[in-house]
C-alpha cells in the first residue's frame, strides 16, 4: 500500500504523485513508464500552457491525459471534463469558460471538429518522450480548482461540478482501501493492481479510478481505452497480475455474453450505471474475478461499495452520512465541502449500511397504480428478441405522468408483436405508446441514457415511421 496517502482534508496540500520514482506509473501497451518519467514529461508540458484560465482535456490515450491533467495541476490550471464530444457541447465550454485551450491526442481528434471549435482554443504537442526523468513530485495545494466534471444529463442538461484537489485525494484513499481489501480478500496480499479501464478518462468514475488512482497510490494504469472483448482481453494480457478492470455495466455485459476468453483478472470494478445481481454473479463465474461495484455521482465521488454477487446491502466508507431530504437523501462526507442532496432513497442503519429503494423520478403512478420506469424497462428487456430497451416518460409533467415511450433494439420483432407481449407482463396503464425499435439507443460513453439524446431519437423514429 502507500504511506504517503493522507485521509485529512485539512492537510494544506498533497503531492501530485505517491510512492517512489521509480515505480511503474503507467504502461504504454508492455512498455512500462516510470512515475519519475511521467513527471518529467508532465513538467515540460506544463512549461508550454497558458497560466491562465482553463484546460479543456481531449485526450483518449489515457497516459496522455494523464500527462494534459498533471501538467494543468502543476499549473494552477482547472481541466474541463466535457459531458460529450460533440461540438456544440465543446463550443459551449469554451465560451462559458474563460481562457481555454484544449489538449488532445494528434491521432485521435479529428481535424474537423476542431476546426469548428473557437479560434482561441489551441491543439497543444503531447510528444514529450525525450523529456528527463524527474523527482520529487511538487505538491499541489488541496484548495487548488483541480477539475470541472458535469453530470450525466439522465435527468436534464448537465451541470458543472467543481472539484478540489484536497477532496479528490481524500475521497480516492477510500477507493483505494476497498480495491485493496478485495485484492487481499482474492488471495493477492499487498499486491498494488495494474488497471485497464473501459471508461473514459472525462468521465468522473473514470477520473476516479483510472487517472487518481495512480496518481496518488501505488497502483498501475494501462495507457489505452479498449471497447470491444477482444481489444480488452490484449489490453489486460499486456499488464502484469494481479490485473483490475475497470467498466460499466453495459461494457461489462457486451463482454461476457461474448465470451472472450480473459488473462486471469482478480478485481471487476463497477460504477456508473446499476449493476444486476445476475450480472455479477454471471461476471464472477465466467472470469474467476471478484466484482466490486461502486456507488456514487458525479456530485459525490464514489462513497460506497459492494460485492453485488454476495451482497445486498452497500457498505458505506468511513465517516459518511445520510439524512432523508425532498426527493431523495442528504450526503456528508468529509471530503465535500458542504451535503450533496442525491435524487436517490436510501435506507440506511447506524452501521454504515443501506439499500438504495429507488429514485422519486422512477416512480410512477396512474389512477392509483404504481409501478418503476426501471420495472418497466427490465420488463420489455426480457421480452424475447429484445437486445436493449428503455421507458422512460417524455413529458415532463411536473410529477404528474402524462404518457409513457419506449425504444428497443428488437431487429427480428415488430412494435405491435411488442407491445402485445408486454401487456402480458405489466398493467395496461404503463403501455409506453410510442414504443418505437431504433437501431441502437443513445447511450453515452459510460453506457447512459441522457435525456436530450433520449427525446432526439425518439423524435426521429417518428419521422421514420410516419
Amino acid at each position: 500500500m502507500n504511506a504517503r496517502l493522507h485521509p485529512d482534508q485539512d492537510v494544506a496540500a498533497f503531492p501530485l504523485l505517491s510512492g517512489d520514482a521509480g515505480r511503474v506509473f503507467a504502461w504504454r501497451g508492455s512498455t512500462p513508464v516510470s512515475a519519475a518519467q511521467f513527471l518529467g514529461e508532465a513538467l515540460t508540458l506544463a512549461e508550454t500552457l497558458d497560466g491562465h484560465g482553463h484546460v479543456l482535456n481531449l485526450c483518449e490515450d489515457r497516459y496522455r491525459f494523464l500527462l494534459g491533467f498533471a501538467a494543468a495541476l502543476i499549473s494552477g490550471l482547472p481541466t474541463l471534463l466535457p459531458p460529450s464530444r460533440s461540438p456544440a457541447t465543446l463550443t459551449g465550454l469554451v465560451q462559458d469558460f474563460d481562457r481555454v485551450q484544449a489538449i488532445g491526442d494528434a491521432d485521435s481528434i479529428c481535424p474537423d471538429l476542431l476546426a469548428r471549435l473557437p479560434v482561441h482554443c489551441r491543439l497543444l504537442p503531447l510528444d514529450a518522450s525525450s523529456a528527463e526523468p524527474r523527482w520529487p513530485a511538487p505538491d499541489i495545494a488541496a484548495d487548488s480548482l483541480a477539475a470541472v466534471g458535469f453530470t450525466s444529463g439522465s435527468t436534464g442538461a448537465p451541470m458543472p461540478q467543481q472539484k478540489y484537489w484536497g477532496s479528490l485525494c481524500t475521497s480516492n484513499l477510500h477507493n483505494a482501501t476497498a480495491l485493496w481489501r478485495c485484492l487481499r480478500e482474492a488471495g493477492h496480499g499487498d499486491a498494488a493492481g495494474s488497471v485497464v479501464a473501459t471508461v473514459p478518462a472525462q468521465h468522473m468514475w473514470g477520473m476516479e479510478a483510472s487517472v487518481l488512482l495512480p496518481l496518488r497510490t501505488s497502483i498501475a494504469v494501462h495507457s489505452g481505452r479498449p471497447f470491444f472483448p477482444a481489444d480488452i482481453a490484449q489490453a489486460l494480457a499486456e499488464l502484469p497480475p494481479p490485473r483490475v478492470l475497470v467498466t460499466t455495466p453495459v461494457h461489462l455485459k457486451t463482454l461476457v455474453g461474448s465470451k472472450q476468453p480473459l488473462p486471469e483478472l482478480a478485481v471487476i470494478l463497477c460504477a456508473a450505471a446499476p449493476l444486476s445481481p445476475e450480472l455479477a454473479k454471471t461476471a464472477e463465474a465466467t472470469t474467476g474475478a471478484r466484482v466490486l461495484e461502486m456507488f456514487g455521482s458525479t456530485e459525490t465521488c464514489v462513497f460506497a461499495s459492494r460485492r453485488t454477487a454476495v451482497d445486498d446491502d452497500w457498505t458505506a466508507y468511513p465517516g459518511v452520512c445520510f439524512e432523508p431530504s425532498a426527493g431523495g437523501t442528504r450526503i456528508g462526507a468529509g471530503w465535500l465541502r458542504s451535503p450533496v442532496v442525491l435524487p436517490d432513497h436510501i435506507d440506511a442503519d447506524e452501521s454504515g449500511h443501506f439499500r438504495v429503494l429507488g429514485r422519486s423520478s422512477d416512480h410512477l403512478e396512474i389512477a392509483g397504480k404504481r409501478a418503476s420506469l426501471a420495472g418497466l424497462t427490465a420488463s420489455l428487456q426480457a421480452l424475447d428478441g429484445v437486445l436493449d430497451a428503455v421507458v422512460f416518460a417524455p413529458d415532463d409533467g411536473g410529477g404528474e405522468v402524462q404518457r409513457l415511450a419506449a425504444l428497443a433494439v428488437a431487429p427480428t420483432r415488430s412494435e405491435a408483436a411488442l407491445l402485445k407481449e408486454l401487456r402480458q407482463h405489466i398493467d395496461p396503464l404503463f403501455l409506453p405508446r410510442p414504443l418505437r425499435i431504433v437501431d441502437a439507443l443513445p447511450r453515452n460513453a459510460t453506457g447512459k441514457l441522457p435525456r436530450a439524446a433520449l427525446l432526439a431519437t425518439l423524435g426521429d423514429a417518428r419521422c421514420r415511421k410516419d
